[in-house]
């Protein structure tokens, strides 16, 4: 990021203000009296005020710095837990499952950001017929977004998942159980098993691991997107915190390949 002019000078003047500090305890040098020192702060302190989009500046730049260290661990802690995260057997797989590339999306069905995504999910889908897409479902957002992740699992054990999915994804509703158990009833699910199935210890245990994995990942929310070669080197991983576009998609489906 390219510093402005007066971030520049207000990181002398910050510099000069330890500086001046830091020069003041070698022996050999005058101290700074009180009332330099304070001279120097006030200088430093009308200056923000004067321009305090200075301050925003700097407070940008650092969040930029800690946002990019979080991404590179994320990204560590990836590929040592690429296994786990390309190829769990457990996990609903759409688009290519042979595949050479793989993009793994967390996601939550009452996110809005993860419903915004589904066009430019199903655009790379379309556009690349070697990409294969695997859905890790991490609902964060309460009861209600746990008993739509039960249900899309619940669909998968009968071979529709997809159809689950997309319906949860696109409903022009609030989901509410209800309107879940008829979502099943249109898609031609068998009711009874599929109710069964929503309390049973697998899928408990695979929204449990779900969890665990994206804790290990350190995620801060969803959409949380992650691409790779399906047979390449584990370190090769692309990440993408957050909602992007299909173009974005697509130039990081293009790099890993």
């Amino acid at each position: 990021m390219k510093l402005s002019r007066t971030l520049i000078a207000v990181t002398a003047a910050v510099g000069l203000t330890y500086g001046i500090n830091a020069f003041s305890k070698d022996q050999n040098a005058s101290p700074v009296t009180p009332a330099q020192k304070t001279q120097i702060e006030g200088i430093v302190h009308d200056y923000l005020i004067k321009n305090p989009e200075v301050i925003a500046e700097a407070v940008k730049g650092l969040q930029e710095k800690q946002f990019d260290q979080m991404r590179k661990k994320t990204q560590e802690v990836a590929a040592k837990s690429a296994s786990t995260l390309f190829n769990s057997s457990a996990d609903p797989v759409a688009g290519n499952p042979k595949g050479k590339v793989t993009l793994v999306e967390f996601f939550d069905y009452q996110c809005p950001h993860c419903v915004d995504m589904v066009p430019a999910l199903d655009g790379v889908s379309k556009a690349n017929t070697d990409l294969r897409i695997v859905f890790k479902e991490f609902p964060i957002r309460g009861p209600l977004s746990v008993t739509a992740t039960k249900a899309a699992l619940a669909a998968n054990m009968q071979g529709k998942y997809m159809e689950m999915h997309n319906a949860l994804m696109k409903s022009a509703q609030s989901l509410s159980e209800d309107g879940i158990n008829k979502m099943a009833k249109d898609i031609g699910l068998d009711v009874t098993k599929f109710t069964a199935d929503m309390k049973s210890d697998a899928i408990d245990k695979q929204i449990k691991d779900n969890y665990k994995l994206a804790q290990e990942l350190q995620l801060m929310g969803t959409p949380a997107l992650f691409i790779a070669k399906t047979d390449g080197k584990p370190e090769m991983i692309e990440f993408l915190p957050g909602q992007v576009d299909q173009a974005q998609l697509q130039a990081s489906i293009d790099k890993v390949k």
